[in-house]
């Protein structure tokens, strides 16, 4: 999100007036790619840009293709095959050893189907939302390049362009929302057109709360800055560096009675290191819907806070206790407050993503699954 995010607002700050600009946007990855489906790249046509699709390895071309889209004004595909031993070849040697769909997109300030104006509107939102893409169709190139976001089924199907095809794409795109997975799909008309559509699942940022105003929340609080991470600190505001107000989106005084916003794709640490605050805290978190609670210290100081709750009769559910990470972090010999905040992050990402957090190479099977979960 933090890419899409600079993206926009690079894009709000083009004059139109003197410049044209294309978004070039990787459509769909068979194999290995450094870059997944989604990531974007913006191309202004005095050849700046902004984002990426690939490690470095694209991008010159991928710029070439773009301005070719801005001087045309008409979308187009192209196929990066790096899995082949041709010299000739884009990316080749360069260790992606994939095949990469790109689309290149002129953007029309007015336009009605303008990418950027859709992510524009979702990118806040603070649940997943669904952009369908088609990415490919020989037989209508009209409609190539045309998104559809989804916000109900009769704007859907008012919308999908192709409509022959809508239910069996709203079908398809709906389970990836539900399973929170980007993936692109084929399909085939009655008169047997092949036609590709990207479903993009849109996910909110990671919304990543302090609880604390000690020296070791600003390690934590610039690796979340860095990730693209909503930050909110709970601390009393007089007591903390000015520096944070620059890497923290609020700084709320709990003892104001200030409350963050905590949803599913919340991630909670908590770093007061007073047991009986933390311990409080911890208490408040129970009942909350965030997907991560990190609390620093020793495993015996977790444990007597859990034994603390079986005596007074709180009893705390298996899969509350799941999203319960104490100590926080991973396994990564941290000793540094900066290498501290760099185990409990990376502990976070896996947490969010479904991973175990474990040693790439020790990894059974591909890096990427085929549908990207994002």
């Amino acid at each position: 999100m933090k890419e899409i995010r600079h993206i926009v607002d690079t894009y709000g700050q083009i004059d139109f007036s003197r410049h044209k600009a294309a978004l070039a946007t990787v459509a769909r990855v068979e194999g290995s790619s450094y870059r997944r489906t989604g990531a974007r790249m913006l191309v202004l046509d005095n050849g700046t840009y902004l984002g990426g699709i690939s490690g470095g390895c694209l991008e010159g071309d991928a710029l070439r293709r773009a301005q070719k889209a801005i001087a045309s004004n008409q979308s187009s595909v192209i196929t990066y095959d790096t899995t082949r031993d041709d010299h000739n070849q884009i990316g080749v040697g360069l260790g992606c050893n994939g095949i990469i769909d790109v689309l290149f997109t002129p953007l029309d300030p007015a336009g009605a189907n303008n990418p950027i104006a859709l992510l524009r509107e979702r990118m806040h939102s603070r649940r997943p939302r669904l952009l369908a893409t088609i990415t490919g169709c020989e037989a209508q190139p009209d409609v190539l390049g045309i998104s559809v976001p989804f916000e109900n089924r009769p704007q859907w199907v008012r919308d999908f362009p192709i409509p022959e095809l809508s239910e069996k794409v709203l079908a398809d795109a709906l389970n990836g929302l539900k399973n929170s997975e980007t993936h692109t799909v084929m399909y085939q008309t009655a008169a047997s057109d092949a036609v590709r559509v990207c479903l993009e699942v849109l996910m909110p940022a990671t919304h990543l709360v302090l609880f604390g105003s000690n020296n070791d929340i600003y390690p934590m609080a610039r690796i979340g800055k860095e990730l693209g991470w909503d930050l909110t600190v709970m601390a009393n505001p007089l007591k903390v560096e000015k520096s944070l107000f620059t890497l923290a989106a609020r700084v709320l005084n709990p003892k104001e009675d200030e409350q963050p916003a905590i949803d599913d794709f919340t991630a909670v640490v908590l770093m007061a290191h007073d047991y009986k605050t933390d311990m409080q805290n911890l208490r408040n978190l129970l009942s909350s819907t965030a997907r991560y609670i990190g609390l620093l210290g020793p495993r015996k100081r977790a444990q007597k806070m859990f034994d603390a709750f079986e005596a007074e009769g709180t009893i705390i559910p298996d899969d509350t206790m799941a999203r319960i990470f104490a100590p926080a972090g991973l396994d990564i010999g941290a000793l540094t407050p900066e290498e501290i905040a760099l185990s409990i992050a990376a502990e976070i990402r896996a947490c969010f993503a479904g991973r175990q957090g474990g040693a790439l190479r020790l990894r059974e099977g591909t890096i990427h699954e085929e549908g990207l979960k994002v």
